[in-house]
């Protein structure tokens, strides 16, 4: 198992400020990939599909796997610190989250597409959080797929690193501060 120093990944539960801390590291200069699952469901919604986190749950874990891998694929080579807005282990997360069984495709995936060992968490934030057309997840939902996500990264090898509550800004530094001394 082969760890890419240099692609990082922000993760955590829905709502808790991820694109936004991805979005202020882009604005200091980082490279940054957006996530895919959000695109998804645009996308889905747009065209009246149901590969959507409300419908056809499988064929939506589907999607965001082949998404998912494509983008690393897309990445892999960069030179320099690139942050991820999630990673392939989220859509295991969500595949455990849904009861999905079939997940052996997904941890393959996990295995195979490593990121750098540090793994960026956020943690639920209830001051902050709130639903939209994507995001329909309760905030009591948010907070077990946070757990799940720290389970997963965890089993994975991944060492997390959890990002203070703080200003956008704030966590923006802490970011930077923790890769620089890795």
């Amino acid at each position: 198992m082969l760890t890419k120093t240099g692609l990082y990944v922000i993760t955590g539960g829905p709502g808790t400020g991820k694109t936004s801390l991805i979005e202020e590291l882009k604005t200091v200069g980082y490279q940054t990939v957006k996530e895919v699952a959000r695109d998804i469901i645009k996308e889905q919604q747009l065209q009246g599909g149901n590969a959507l986190p409300w419908k056809d749950t499988g064929l939506y874990t589907s999607m965001m796997l082949e998404r998912s891998v494509e983008s690393y694929l897309a990445h892999k080579e960069n030179e320099g610190i690139l942050f991820f807005d999630r990673g392939i282990p989220d859509t295991l997360a969500y595949a455990r989250l849904i009861g999905l069984t079939d997940r052996k495709e997904i941890e393959l995936a996990v295995d195979k597409y490593r990121y750098s060992r540090q793994v960026f968490i956020l943690p639920p934030w209830e001051n902050i959080y709130h639903t939209d057309k994507e995001r329909k997840q309760s905030f009591n939902e948010a907070i077990d797929t946070y757990n799940v996500m720290k389970d997963v990264y965890k089993d994975a090898g991944y060492t997390l690193i959890e990002v203070p509550k703080l200003p956008v800004t704030e966590r923006r530094n802490f970011v930077i501060s923790s890769i620089n001394s890795f």
